[in-house]
């Protein structure tokens, strides 16, 4: 009887709270309604267009202020002029430098995605933005992207738990996350022309997972159109995309952004569910949101009921955020915030080999010879991607030297030129190895214990605006490791990266790879750390590095970057992973690798039931031990796989994992679950989402190639 009265208690405060909830938004929707009847059309139409580069109207005469946004993916970007790209020169707005978006994505820890947000939410309130246009999280559809280093992973279920939790973290603080770009932003060569051909198939399981998840769980308050078209249609007026989908299926209450410029039309536009126009040159008040919207209202091609909705959605924005009641202050660059850019940092390098044991470094290394670019560059900033103006970046040489340089003498060549520039659409012999400064490396090398070299790529290099012509390491790189590790047979290959490269070189000549990312004001001492073995490595891969373009899906079927008009995704849902597991195509690294300086091992695989129907969840449980004498963690991925489907499936998907703690010698039972509902495939014939019943079988694994152990299960009819 008590245990009844207790769940009646919580039941009655359960609706309770929903219909205090609800009250309260109707309590707003009636707030709001009565500020748009006093506006005028004019006044409306003011607010759905930029009125400078990172802003669009208010109307001052009913105390609405502008939308102010700011570029976020790595960090609140330095303030520039109202109406040019150039500084405005402040000096209190030097920001933290986060990790990139793969780096994050590497942790496969989605408390890190949540520590990224919250820290750009904190300093976009104390630089006075409403919307960060962040977190960016577009599928790794084909390497050569040049946002590569943005976004996340390949994967939609990775994808989407980390975006999930970039949202929330950055909106705790009342700040606007802007998630983007809606969909299929997969390359940038053609990115405002093409259009890409995706069946329904594919768009619903691989390229909107992540943005549905963001909207109905991260709840998000705005979204940016892309640039491209998805099937015959610019994404900024894109019907079945921003009425259909996002704002009726998924129930979307914010706000659509365009991507600056994105812009086509102003009816089509208007109609087919875009919000806000915004762009970065020309008269503010002939941009087609503005002059000609007003003259399509008042023509009758645009209803003032569309209107209304827009300026209803901005209005839901500001109260939740620039508007809202108990508004942080904020804070920027404080020593809180570097914490949270050095954790994910250190939980983002992917240890790829160490067949010699040389890592961690021993305590008796007396000299150390660093060696190259990367070692002493910064990647706060470069290329056209929005960039961060930080009070300070801890270089790898810099924190290799705090961290050795009390008991090793450390010595540093440069190694190569990085002569290349995002801006320049030639850079000759940029690729051209510079044979004095790698014999001064050798030279170097040879009269040291241990040789690190910093490789890979920049922000030049990797950059928004064009993709990579191939997957070679650039800079006459190759021809530096070949010369150093001739010499130094204590050599560990530091890359520092965005998006994969083809190691294979690499892979078959040296004993010790570390992977490193454009990772965040405190890079250099979270690799530092690592080496020392302050840190356990344990990130893990999250895209597939192939063995050669070729193997890649996109170049495979020749559908990448199209014919400047058109992309065809003739590979459909085999993307990443799913498209080199099913076709039996081995990869140079697979997605989900990572090595640990400890070994984990897996036992006692098992569902709570055998038999299970639609709407069900499976209660996973399984053993893990920690073989060795360190503390280590381990990432734990559920894939799941159909036995004799109907119609075409991936070999395997991702659809659970966990990261775990586990001290030396420890085994942990983890428990986790995986809804059935998820296993779901989208019937195109249909147009619904449908599970096929019949035998599945779920697999734990330390990647998407290191299966450890396998159980079956079946879905009723």
């Amino acid at each position: 009887m008590t245990k009844y009265i207790t769940l009646c208690t919580i039941a009655v405060f359960v609706c309770c709270g929903v219909s205090a909830q609800n009250k309260k938004q109707a309590a707003l929707q009636l707030k709001i309604n009565g500020i748009i009847k006093k506006m005028t059309l004019e006044e409306k139409i003011d607010m759905l267009h930029g009125n400078a580069l990172f802003s669009s109207g208010g109307v001052k005469r009913l105390s609405i202020p502008e939308l102010t946004s700011d570029d976020g993916p790595l960090g609140v970007r330095e303030e520039i002029k109202r109406f040019d790209w150039n500084s405005a020169n402040w000096t209190t707005d030097s920001a933290t430098f986060l990790p990139n978006g793969a780096a994050i994505a590497a942790t496969w820890n989605p408390d890190m995605a949540n520590r990224y947000g919250v820290v750009l939410g904190e300093e976009a309130n104390a630089r006075k933005k409403v919307v960060m246009l962040s977190p960016a999280f577009n599928i790794c559809r084909m390497p050569l992207c040049g946002r590569t280093y943005e976004y996340y992973s390949e994967d939609p279920y990775l994808n989407a738990q980390l975006a999930i939790q970039s949202v929330k973290g950055i909106q705790s603080q009342h700040v606007a996350a802007c998630v983007k770009h809606f969909a299929a932003n997969n390359q940038e060569v053609g990115r405002d022309s093409v259009n890409a051909i995706i069946d329904q198939r594919a768009l619903r399981e691989i390229y909107l997972p992540a943005f549905k998840a963001a909207i109905q769980q991260g709840n998000a308050y705005s979204i940016m159109s892309a640039y491209n078209k998805v099937n015959g249609y610019w994404c900024s007026e894109n019907d079945f995309l921003l009425n259909k989908i996002l704002k009726k299926e998924w129930g979307f209450k914010g706000v659509v952004m365009s991507d600056w410029g994105g812009t086509h039309h102003t009816v089509a536009a208007a109609n087919n569910g875009l919000d806000i126009e915004m762009g970065s040159s020309g008269t503010y008040d002939q941009w087609y949101f503005a002059k000609p919207l007003l003259a399509a209202v008042k023509s009758g091609q645009v209803s003032e009921k569309t209107i209304d909705d827009k300026v209803r959605r901005i209005l839901w924005v500001m109260y939740h955020t620039s508007m809202s009641e108990n508004h942080p202050a904020g804070s920027i660059a404080t020593p809180a915030h570097s914490k949270a850019a050095y954790d994910i940092a250190s939980e983002s390098i992917v240890l790829l080999k160490n067949d010699a044991g040389l890592l961690p470094l021993k305590n008796n290394i007396k000299s150390i010879a660093v060696i190259g670019d990367n070692a002493t560059r910064t990647f706060a900033l470069g290329g056209y991607g929005a960039g961060v103006k930080v009070k300070y970046e801890v270089t790898a040489l810099a924190g290799i030297r705090a961290k050795f340089g009390k008991t090793a003498e450390i010595k540093f060549a440069q190694g190569y030129k990085a002569n290349y520039l995002a801006n320049k659409k030639e850079n000759a012999d940029y690729n051209k190895p510079d044979q004095a400064m790698i014999d001064e490396a050798v030279a170097l090398a040879k009269t040291t214990d241990v040789a690190i070299l910093c490789v890979g790529s920049n922000r030049e290099y990797e950059s928004e605006g064009h993709d990579r012509k191939n997957l070679d390491l650039p800079f006459g790189e190759q021809a530096l490791i070949n010369a150093v590790t001739a010499v130094n047979p204590n050599t560990v290959i530091v890359i520092m990266a965005g998006a994969p490269y083809d190691l294979s070189e690499i892979k078959r000549s040296a004993h010790t790879i570390v992977w490193s990312w454009f990772n965040g004001s405190e890079a250099g001492n979270a690799l530092a750390n690592v080496l020392k073995g302050v840190v356990n490595p344990s990130g893990k891969l999250p895209f597939t590095f192939p063995v050669s373009l070729q193997d890649s899906p996109a170049f495979a079927l020749d559908t990448y970057p199209g014919d400047g008009r058109t992309a065809e995704y003739k590979e459909g849902i085999l993307v990443g992973y799913r498209w080199y597991d099913t076709k039996k195509i081995d990869p140079l690294y697979c997605f989900g690798y990572g090595l640990s300086y400890t070994n984990f091992g897996y036992s006692a695989l098992k569902t709570d039931k055998k038999n299970y129907k639609p709407g069900d969840k499976i209660k996973v449980s399984v053993s893990i031990k920690n073989k060795g004498n360190v503390a280590g963690k381990e990432v734990l991925q559920l894939y799941v796989s159909k036995v004799n489907p109907t119609v075409l499936r991936a070999d395997k998907e991702l659809k659970a994992f966990k990261k775990i703690l586990i001290a030396p010698t420890k085994t942990i039972a983890v428990n986790i679950n995986v809804n059935i509902n998820d296993l779901a495939y989208f019937n195109d014939k249909q147009s619904k989402w449908v599970i096929e019943p019949g035998e599945y079988k779920i697999m734990a694994a330390s990647s998407s190639k290191d299966i450890r152990q396998v159980t079956s299960f079946f879905i009723q009819k």
